[in-house]
């Protein structure tokens, strides 16, 4: 089962709209099982339907218990309904005794009543349901159940709740400041400690203990001794540098992590690589010309393993490593200069690497490789990195580097596509992340072009549009030797929250999201279960709630954000504005207490208890011992404004910014 998204197109064989659970290939496949089963009873035979198709429901989870054991058929209403339940059933619907009225009689080819009490997968049986129960009470005691107050059951229609009212928006979001340094990547240590790792562009990673909330304490860290120096083989420039890290599920015992950045392949001989614009796709290199004075495939993006293992058996004692790649996992050479994306991450029930992958740059993605199912660019691919492939396999397969590939990634359904691909049809995501609570909750963020920057839900085999669409609308690309996919030719997956550019900007139209987490920590209880994103320039952040939950359906809103008078950092404010001075927003960061942390040009800042700003929340237990409201900061001076654009750092990031997430390609 997977999280629901909403289709560009109704289904046709199932008849759900809105928020689903199957793409157009699934309910294909359901119809065509649907044929297979030969059902002669017209009266049986719909009831059989509209329970196939329950696989498509926005909670088809809940209705086939899938976080216990997967059934074949999905829990069947009785007559009886919990007084808790949050479904609607309209005068007690006894589904169930209406399939054995029905059906008891009726024959059936590959039944999936009987498959789930047999086991096995079909092969082609013919049974009725009064060959295996005896009553309709036999049958129903196997099948039948009420909805209860956080499980479903199926009544034959889509699941309807009881009240889906959107809960009110927090009143604000509180920030304590805890460091003044620059990163893009944050990750919690995995032995489950207070410790993280920390990375900046230029390929430096520092591991540091996280203070206590509330306790007045900074981050220290000591800049002259990182976990992992990787500057001379990264390539740091305005669009380039290490982009993401990642630390093996059992980092612990095996001490294997990994990096993902850019090198130049000018600079080191080590990075080389095949070039992503290549005859497989339709691209000649020769014909692409330089690119802000680099030739096409000079840059590469790779991923590499380390290990904390050299020196002990226990890598959780490691403080620093030697920069020495245990193997490189992943090479390819870039089209252009931007759009590179670059994160990894590693799926919290699987185990696999997801690396995110850009279009590749340029206006307009000219060659249309996001949506050409042979290029991996805006792509988000899924490797094995576990079992790793002989010489022999990367050759003919094809591969990019030292991995294999998940069986079941979508190419066993659909022969076109690259094995390595999970998702397609990106611009360049920036920053996505697993809902540590709902790990099938895989959610993006996608920087628009010129007008939608987006949040979408990542399934497998998803088709997020570009550069056919831009968020939800029509995009009408200019013309490219890439040549043109027709809309009518995919099934886009729309995003599920996001905002336009004029609503961050309204003089200059220019936006950039970032991506963000749902909040599950316990520190602002009024925050819990919203998913924060920001847009880079630090114009809004945002909280989306998802209402009713596991629906899909979300609604976002812009929300005030302070800092606590008390942070351990004094913070500055914007003039003019009731946000703080936070600069630029490039991640977010999440800890082992699931707290929140935002990473910033300006700092290191972590979201706490809403009272430390003054913000009411119903839900947190404030005492007498509650930390000074706060007030807002001083303006900054005109003085002050110009020295800070005078400061090379910050003029450095003005260009990087620019370019990098192409705000006015």
């Amino acid at each position: 089962m997977r999280s629901p998204f909403t289709p560009k197109a109704p289904l046709t064989f199932c008849q759900y709209n809105g928020s689903v659970c199957c793409n157009s290939t699934e309910d294909m496949q359901l119809q065509n099982l649907f044929k297979t089963m030969d059902v002669s009873d017209l009266g049986c035979a719909s009831l059989v339907k509209l329970i196939l198709c329950s696989r498509c429901d926005q909670f088809s989870a809940e209705l086939y218990r899938i976080e216990s054991v997967p059934r074949k058929v999905p829990i069947l209403c009785n007559s009886t309904a919990s007084p808790n339940s949050r479904q609607y059933q309209p005068g007690g619907v006894d589904f169930c005794s209406k399939v054995w009225d029905e059906c008891q009689n009726v024959s059936l080819i590959n039944s999936p009543f009987s498959m789930q009490v047999r086991g096995g997968t079909p092969s082609n049986s013919t049974s009725k349901l009064s060959d295996i129960w005896q009553s309709k009470n036999d049958f129903c005691n196997t099948f039948g159940g009420s909805s209860e107050s956080e499980l479903f059951c199926f009544d034959g229609g889509p699941v309807l709740l009881n009240n889906s009212e959107i809960p009110t928006p927090p009143s604000g979001m509180c920030l304590e400041k805890i460091g003044n340094g620059s990163y893009l990547n944050m990750v919690a240590h995995p032995d489950g400690s207070n410790r993280v790792f920390l990375s900046d562009q230029p390929g430096k990673v520092w591991m540091a203990t996280v203070p206590e909330e509330g306790s007045g304490e900074m981050l220290v860290i000591d800049k002259s001794n990182p976990f992992l120096d990787l500057t001379d083989e990264v390539y740091a420039d305005t669009e380039f540098g290490m982009m993401g890290l990642a630390f093996h599920p059992n980092y612990v015992q095996n001490g294997r992590f990994f990096a993902s950045f850019n090198c130049d392949k000018v600079k080191w001989p080590e990075c080389s690589g095949r070039c992503s614009c290549n005859s497989d796709v339709g691209c000649d290199p020769s014909k692409l010309g330089s690119d802000d004075g680099a030739q096409p495939c000079q840059y590469h993006s790779i991923i590499a393993e380390f290990t904390a293992n050299g020196t002990t058996s226990q890598p959780s004692s490691v403080t620093s490593v030697k920069p020495l790649e245990v193997r490189r996992i992943f090479t390819m050479g870039l089209p252009f200069t931007s759009h590179h994306a670059g994160q990894i991450l590693f799926g919290p029930k699987d185990g696999f690497l997801y690396f995110m992958m850009g279009d590749g740059g340029s206006i307009g993605d000219p060659y249309n490789f996001s949506q050409n199912k042979k290029s991996l660019l805006g792509k988000i691919m899924r490797l094995d990195i576990d079992n790793l492939p002989s010489a022999m396999t990367i050759t003919d397969l094809g591969l990019w580097g030292n991995y294999s590939v998940p069986g079941d990634n979508p190419f066993s359904e659909d022969k076109e596509l690259q094995p390595e691909i999970w998702a397609l049809g990106f611009r360049n995501p920036w920053r996505c992340s697993f809902d540590i609570e709902r790990p099938s909750y895989f959610l993006c963020a996608d920087v628009g072009q010129d007008q939608y920057e987006e949040v979408d839900i990542i399934t497998k085999g998803g088709n997020y549009g570009w550069r056919i669409y831009e968020g939800p609308s029509p995009y009408n690309p200019p013309k490219s030797p890439g040549g043109n996919t027709s809309a009518t030719s995919i099934n886009p997956i729309f995003p599920v929250m996001g905002y336009n550019h004029s609503d961050v900007n309204k003089a200059e139209g220019s936006a950039s999201i970032t991506g963000g987490y749902f909040y599950r920590s316990t520190t602002d209880p009024c925050m819990h279960g919203r998913y924060l994103y920001a847009d880079l320039f630090a114009g809004g952040i945002w909280t989306g709630i998802e209402t009713p939950e596991d629906s899909g359906n979300f609604t976002s809103t812009k929300i005030p954000v302070s800092c606590a008078l008390d942070s351990p950092i004094q913070c500055s404010a914007e003039a003019g504005s009731s946000l703080p001075a936070l600069g630029f927003i490039f991640s977010f960061g999440q800890d082992n207490r699931k707290d929140i942390f935002i990473l910033a040009s300006s700092g290191l800042y972590r979201v706490v208890r809403p009272s430390r700003c003054n913000y009411t929340c119903s839900k947190e237990n404030v005492t007498s011992s509650s930390h000074p409201k706060s007030v807002p900061s001083p303006a900054p001076s005109a003085s002050r404004t110009r020295r800070e654009l005078n400061n090379p750092f910050v003029l450095e990031l003005l260009i990087f910014l620019s370019t990098f997430f192409g705000f006015f390609l």
